[in-house]
């Protein structure tokens, strides 16, 4: 098969639950907030969905493949710098990215004003132009697990070329 213009889809989707005495990060950047998110890294669910939809695309796999949750390499460490590590390993194969369009779903703290600086610490990190990056947010009028302030979840889709 002829490689040139060759293009991949990848979908990511991650949720973490929502503690005191954690800082809420979300696309690298610290949000001011009551509460953060749980996890063995910094938990930054948008970065999470953002590298599993990137690795999905390249068929490497999931995050939990390549930064497993029981290594101690990874405890409290930001998720930007294993955003880095991924893109390293896709552009190892050979792939670009075209563009990366992310949903972070909470019903609280609004994340309109920080949508900028996330989009610019992403495309700083992959290398990317700013226009290639689209982050939305959305809430689930007060439905389920998000909508109830117990967690928030992401989900992103990505377009990478050979």
């Amino acid at each position: 098969m002829h490689n040139q213009n060759k293009f991949r889809v990848g979908t990511g989707y991650d949720v973490h639950r929502l503690v005191e005495g954690r800082k809420l990060i979300l696309g690298g950047v610290e949000i001011p907030y009551e509460k953060g998110l749980l996890g063995h890294s910094d938990a930054d669910v948008l970065l999470h969905a953002i590298m599993d939809a990137l690795l999905g695309a390249a068929t490497l796999g999931d995050i939990g493949r390549h930064f497993p949750d029981n290594d101690p390499e990874y405890y409290g460490v930001s998720s930007l710098k294993l955003l880095k590590k991924v893109e390293q390993a896709i552009r190892e194969r050979g792939f670009s990215i075209g563009n990366i369009d992310a949903t972070v779903i909470a019903q609280k703290p609004k994340i309109a004003p920080f949508l900028q600086e996330m989009r610019q610490k992403i495309a700083l990190t992959l290398q990317i132009e700013l226009d290639c990056i689209n982050i939305k947010g959305t809430t689930t009028e007060q439905l389920g697990f998000c909508g109830r302030g117990e967690g928030i979840a992401a989900q992103a889709s990505v377009i990478l070329y050979r």
